[in-house]
């Protein structure tokens, strides 16, 4: 009841109070220690008890809570005893079950008009239950009189350095820091501003309002009234992000993914930052208070129109106008007002080029012609280079089979290079015709990348846009003269271009290769393969051993520019004779044997290397051979190393034989004699 009486100012009731609070001091002040004592105890008995049985109301700590703030206002000399007494005299509120109240018959006016001040200054109760709720009833919603967690709108009266008094027309006015108000630098005396009632009253009776905490209500309600209705809204872009932006809308931080910016790709962020632009909220995450807002969302609709509008109106051939949207490096997407076609990198120039970047750039207008789109057009074809004549339509009427042109290199292949001869005009000159030497190579051999040469036009069909070029013609042929340069039985020196399993290949010109057969590199050694005697770039001395002109071929030897040894070898390695001799190498079938001081090399059969306590020779045992055979024609040797010791054992096997044939005839020579005596004797006997 306290409560309600001062919410409504009135000065009957101010000066009740006054009153009650004159009347209650003297009483105290009169009253011994010990009966104060005693209303205290009253007093605690009387709540306690009151507090048990009857159930508390929301209304009953407000009366008490107001009592407590009157007496401590006006009489500061009280003591907490002398509150608890007055506390005591107050009528108590019985409470009472919540029921449905009918609208009371007297406003709050009639009723405080109505009401006898003299009987409640006696202590007679003069309202009843009923009539407090027909009260409550008649103040809800009147002046003064809110709840909670609610936001309206309060006016600044006052402004200190660092807080703002505001006037929400209630029992009292509120504060609240200028921090809140950052963002309106502008904030003055009469401004209108939104708050939160976060308290009615805090422990010391104070308003407390928040206008940050009301700000962030109202920007949720806002934001979701706009993404259940789509509206659009206006919103700060404050910083760029990881893959994207952050947009103030209503006081929040919303997420403007990079996609959708534009319609377009979007590569330098930096250009919106502190820029307001309109969006569209298209994603809410309460659980994590996410936003997500869209300015793409915006132009799709009017490009969607604008895209029926323009497919509706294609047709082959149909040259437009469009912006390069993005460039890959297959072709060019065009943006044709709504709807994208692709450029094709074949059909951006009639020169060949390796990136679509040499020939357009980003956001750069140009014409297209539409080359084919499929049934529901959406994938549109479009060309650039249609657009000009086609070069070979503009190439030289004159140019004939024979003419020198020069060009560019424009691609280097395996097989041969393209010589842009105009612009979009290539012919080939494959690497047969780059140079005379019958030994093919590449074509990186000879030219270069972006080379300006020049070279002859071998064929030319215009019909089929084709032409193949030579670079040799421009030089005479080598073989035309060869037999006077290269007669047979000539020494010359050559460079060693390639080998194979049967041979050498040897460039004594640009243009003249010759063969040296792997019999014909070495009159002495067993060559198994031509790497094991000469390396490719070698400079190697050749004999002409034979020519073709008509074949163009040319057999050279190696050898041959050096006598044939194997007539002195003859001599030398009879058969028969021995020499000191290394295994170079060995296998299954028998080795290779070097002698010291020569460079002939000989066979021993794997039979043939065993020694004489029977192990057998390993590579690079050093030990005595006897040749065996010697075929001058064939360039053969072959030798054995047991030959050697089964030879001394024949000859001791042959003295042995002939001391035992000595020593036989001896003994039987004795034995004749004593038979002649024996016989002799026998004679004269008889």
């Amino acid at each position: 009841m306290f409560y309600l009486l001062k919410i409504l100012k009135n000065n009957k009731i101010q000066n009740l109070l006054s009153a009650m609070a004159e009347k209650e001091t003297k009483k105290v002040a009169d009253s011994k220690e010990a009966t104060t004592e005693k209303a205290v105890k009253t007093t605690k008995k009387t709540v306690k008890k009151e507090t048990k049985e009857t159930p508390k109301t929301e209304k009953a700590p407000e009366v008490v809570a107001e009592v407590v703030e009157v007496k401590v206002e006006e009489t500061p000399e009280v003591t907490p005893v002398e509150v608890a007494e007055v506390v005591e005299e107050i009528p108590e509120v019985a409470p009472v079950e919540e029921v449905e109240v009918v609208e009371p018959a007297q406003s709050p006016q009639e009723f405080l008009d109505g009401f006898d001040w003299h009987m409640y200054e006696e202590g007679i109760e003069v309202v009843n239950d009923e009539q407090l709720k027909a009260f409550d009833k008649a103040l809800d919603g009147t002046a003064g009189f809110v709840d909670e967690r609610q936001v309206i709108d309060g006016i600044v009266v006052r402004m200190t350095d660092r807080e703002a008094i505001i006037d929400i027309n209630s029992k009292s006015e509120g504060v609240i820091s200028l921090n809140e108000f950052r963002y309106n630098q502008a904030l003055k005396v009469g401004d209108t501003v939104e708050v939160l009632i976060d308290k009615r009253e805090d422990s010391s009776g104070q308003l407390v309002l928040s206008h940050r905490k009301a700000r962030v209500i109202k920007s949720w309600e806002r934001v979701n009234n706009a993404h259940e209705t789509g509206e659009i809204v206006n919103g700060f872009v404050k910083c760029r992000t990881k893959g994207g932006m952050i947009v103030d809308v209503f006081g929040l931080e919303a997420f403007l993914p990079g996609s959708q910016i534009d319609v377009k790709p979007i590569r330098d962020y930096d250009q919106f930052v502190e820029k307001t632009m309109e969006f569209k909220v298209v994603k809410i995450n309460h659980e994590f208070k996410n936003v997500v807002v869209s300015h793409k969302a915006l132009i799709e609709a009017d490009l969607e129109l604008q895209k029926r509008e323009i497919i509706g109106q294609l047709e082959k051939g149909q040259v437009l106008e469009g912006v390069v949207k993005n460039i890959t490096s297959y072709g060019v997407f065009v943006d044709l007002g709504g709807v994208d076609g692709l450029v094709h990198i074949t059909d951006l120039s009639w020169s060949r080029i390796n990136h679509p970047s040499e020939v357009v750039e980003l956001d750069q207008k140009l014409n297209v012609v539409i080359l084919d789109f499929d049934d529901e057009k959406t994938r549109i074809q479009l060309g650039l280079k249609q657009l000009s004549k086609h070069p070979w339509e503009a190439l030289d009427e004159n140019l004939k089979i024979g003419d020198k042109v020069t060009g560019k290199v424009a691609i280097i292949a395996d097989y041969g290079a393209f010589l842009e001869v105009n612009s979009g005009v290539e012919g080939l000159i494959h690497v047969s015709e780059i140079s005379w030497s019958t030994h093919l190579r590449s074509a990186q051999d000879f030219v270069k990348l972006g080379d300006e040469v020049e070279a002859v036009i071998l064929t030319l069909d215009r019909d089929q846009r084709k032409m193949s070029l030579g670079m040799k013609q421009l030089t005479a042929d080598p073989w035309t003269d060869i037999t006077k340069k290269y007669p047979v039985g000539s020494k010359h020196s050559g460079t060693v271009r390639n080998y194979t399993n049967f041979g050498v290949f040897v460039e004594l010109e640009e243009g003249i290769d010759g063969l040296v057969y792997i019999s014909d590199l070495s009159w002495t050694q067993k060559i198994k393969h031509p790497s094991d005697f000469v390396k490719v770039g070698d400079t190697l001395e050749v004999v002409v051993l034979e020519l073709d002109v008509e074949g163009r071929k040319l057999n050279l030897g190696h050898k041959q520019t050096e006598d044939n040894p194997w007539g002195a070898k003859e001599t030398l390695f009879a058969e028969g004779t021995v020499h000191t001799g290394t295994i170079k190498e060995k296998n299954a079938k028998g080795a290779i044997i070097v002698f010291e001081g020569d460079d002939a090399e000989a066979f021993a059969p794997a039979r043939l290397l065993e020694k004489e306590d029977g192990s057998k020779l390993e590579k690079g045992d050093t030990a005595e051979f006897k040749v065996i055979e010697f075929n001058k024609d064939f360039r053969k040797i072959v030798v054995s190393h047991t030959a050697i010791f089964k030879e001394e054992e024949q000859k001791n096997l042959k003295t042995v034989n002939k001391k035992a044939d000595t020593s036989e005839k001896s003994t039987l020579g004795d034995l004749s004699v004593l038979a002649d005596l024996k016989e002799k004797m026998e004679k004269k006997g008889k």
